[in-house]
């Protein structure tokens, strides 16, 4: 019995020291060496930090493009989905609405028209990406609302999407902070 014992002790010893020093330091160091350096990979504007590229952040006001909903109010710290079912009566209350104030804003959209992900939250609530489509059915609205030629504003989109990895791996995609930095940009 003895034996086992010590050999039960070494072993904790060994993977002590392997998971608890070796590893962190391993991925500290891979940290390192990412975009972010490991800290996030950060969005300036002016020398400023104005947000995380991978991270969704709140557009309400009409003249920016609006990014998918968040049922942790864009808090990293919460990460989470709201939890609710398809057939809950909060959640289809809270996805009506979402699509009413759509309407509201872009009287040209049929509800069909309207892509989920600017009507439901992402499993984390921190989605910083939405649909080609779900930014193309805002592309009249915000060059209203900014008085640029639609045109332009399309461009923007388009010069701003993300294609997959080796265009296999996902859809399309637009990341709203950068979009509508870029698109401050170009009004003033």
């Amino acid at each position: 019995m003895k034996k086992y014992i010590l050999q039960s002790i070494r072993l904790t010893v060994v993977l002590m020291v392997l998971l608890c020093v070796i590893y962190p330091l391993l991925v500290a160091f891979a940290g390192k060496l990412s975009k972010g350096q490991g800290d996030g990979e950060t969005v300036n504007l002016n020398g400023k930090v104005v947000g995380y590229a991978l991270i969704g952040q709140s557009f309400s006001k009409p003249e920016y493009f609006w990014g998918r909903p968040s049922a942790v109010g864009y808090n990293a710290a919460g990460s989470a989905g709201s939890n609710k079912g398809p057939s809950n009566p909060d959640y289809l209350k809270d996805i009506n609405n979402r699509i009413d104030t759509l309407i509201t804003y872009h009287p040209y959209l049929n509800r069909s028209d309207i892509p989920a992900d600017l009507v439901t939250a992402s499993g984390s609530g921190l989605d910083p990406d939405i649909s080609v489509q779900a930014a193309d059915i805002q592309v009249k609205r915000v060059a209203e609302q900014r008085k640029i030629d639609e045109g332009k504003v399309r461009e923007l989109v388009q010069r701003n999407t993300t294609s997959p990895l080796f265009n296999l791996f996902g859809p399309s995609h637009v990341n709203v902070l950068e979009l509508n930095i870029a698109l401050d940009k170009i009004s003033k």
